[in-house]
């Protein structure tokens, strides 16, 4: 699998690199500009690309800039944002087009590596990898929607999985419930926001955070 890195520091860029290639991933540029980026990611076309919202020169959202610009370019081109901070707007940003591949994920809550390899590979895959925290303040910035304030607690809890691209039987082991508590749950919450139930989960994600960014506090 073929990855276009972004990260300015070095030794984190560096620490990326032998990370991913000891887990048969391809390097195919590592880079700490957003012009570099973006010239890799269209030149590249990635499997997946690793960015840092944060990049030379100014160090404000080049790198997510450059991200969205290539994606545009290239329609669902796969991007996984590495970042230290929670950015609801770069959040919606990135999730706008709702055309998948796509994951926001903090540095500091990356726990080991199998779980961000796994990450990068579903991202890759067409799906969708956001971290716990930032789904968390997506919800809660949405909650004063009515749709959003139909759900039960528990609902929004199998939400929140949900957007995290977990499984049914993901959110079983998660929550201790039965697969057919969560079945309930699933179509309970996509009849209260007015969303078509869907057995494939990369769509049945991707339309939550859609209707998630769509909305405005």
């Amino acid at each position: 699998m073929r990855v276009v890195l972004a990260e300015d520091l070095y030794l984190l860029r560096e620490g990326l690199v032998h990370l991913l290639q000891a887990h048969g991933f391809t390097v195919v540029a590592a880079v700490e500009t957003g012009p570099e980026l973006l010239r890799a990611l269209v030149e590249e076309r990635p499997d997946v690309s690793i960015v840092d919202v944060r990049l030379p020169p100014t160090f404000t959202d080049e790198g997510l800039q450059a991200a969205l610009e290539a994606r545009r370019r290239i329609p669902g081109l796969p991007v996984c944002v590495l970042s230290q901070h929670v950015e609801q707007l770069y959040a919606r940003e990135l999730l706008a087009d709702g055309s998948g591949g796509v994951g926001y994920l903090l540095k500091d809550r990356v726990f080991d590596a199998a779980q961000f390899v796994d990450a990068l590979r579903r991202v890759a895959a067409g799906g969708t990898a956001m971290d716990p925290e930032v789904i968390a303040k997506l919800l809660a910035g949405n909650a004063r929607n009515e749709p959003l304030a139909r759900l039960t607690p528990r609902e929004r809890e199998v939400l929140a999985l949900m957007a995290e691209g977990r499984s049914n039987a993901a959110i079983c082991q998660q929550l201790y419930l039965s697969e057919s508590a969560v079945g309930k749950h699933v179509a309970n919450i996509f009849t209260k926001l007015g969303l078509m139930p869907s057995d494939d989960d990369n769509r049945r994600v991707l339309a939550v955070l859609a209707y998630l960014n769509a909305q405005r506090s």
